[in-house]
């Protein structure tokens, strides 16, 4: 059986943990981030640290909104007294790393999946601090402003066009050549820039329906290839790992 090839359209920075277990698991990895993050001290997010005292709760819901504060703010993390909720298992190990004690992570590695536990312990009348880029979705400060809590957002990184569309484009190239067997998505964005640098939308999509798998980290970036009208798989857990693991049963699966 040859080793199948994976597109991985993650950001960089993040990319060479899926890059290396696509290795592992016998594959070969391509590199082409629709996707660009970059760290931004903010007023909103000068905001928060000014009111960090002030705080019940702080929401980290990815690792760069930990590189950016302590990059800007190297003092602000190993000083917090308020309690940690996270979303996802990357974001609470790098949290931990830091010295830092998770309180909470859903199991649900999504917004909603934090929303619900919130519900369920009745957390209510709580200043609760959430350090994210500014592109995220509303449905976590609004729900949690809906129980009753104060949100403090601050934009900690911006979400960026990819900043080199020419990798993009030769991914696109190796698609319509047929040299690419699946590709991985592990954020919306990573999908809407990527059609965004298409130069026709329809095709791609075909492309991808007809001559790949196509595989997301879970339901929120699976949304966004609904409306392409792209078939998808997703995990059970919403982790790269789980993606990846996925990824190579179906395609042994299909393959053999």
């Amino acid at each position: 059986m040859s080793k199948p090839v994976v597109a991985i359209t993650r950001p960089k920075d993040r990319a060479k943990k899926a890059c290396e277990i696509v290795e592992k698991l016998g594959g070969s990895a391509i590199l082409a981030p629709t996707l660009d993050l970059e760290p931004v001290n903010t007023e909103s997010l000068k905001n928060l640290v000014a009111r960090k005292d002030e705080l019940d709760w702080i929401i980290f819901t990815s690792p760069t909104t930990i590189v950016s504060l302590n990059k800007f703010y190297p003092d602000f993390i190993p000083t917090l007294k308020c309690k940690l909720a996270v979303i996802g298992n990357k974001t609470g190990k790098l949290a931990e790393k830091n010295g830092l004690t998770v309180d909470l992570m859903p199991e649900d590695f999504t917004a909603e999946g934090l929303i619900e536990e919130f519900k369920k312990r009745e957390i209510t009348g709580k200043i609760i601090g959430i350090p994210r880029t500014a592109s995220a979705r509303p449905v976590l400060p609004q729900e949690l402003e809906k129980l009753g809590n104060e949100v403090i957002l601050a934009e900690a990184y911006k979400s960026l066009f990819p900043m080199d569309e020419n990798a993009v484009q030769e991914l696109i190239q190796k698609i319509e050549n047929k040299e690419i067997d699946a590709i991985t998505f592990t954020s919306p964005l990573t999908v809407e820039n990527f059609f965004q640098i298409a130069e026709n939308k329809e095709k791609l999509a075909q492309l991808l329906n007809d001559n790949l798998l196509v595989v997301c980290i879970g339901p929120i970036t699976a949304k966004v290839l609904e409306k392409y009208n792209i078939a998808y798989i997703y995990p059970d857990t919403y982790t790269v790992p789980d993606m990846m693991e996925l990824l190579f049963k179906t395609w042994r699966e299909e393959n053999e």
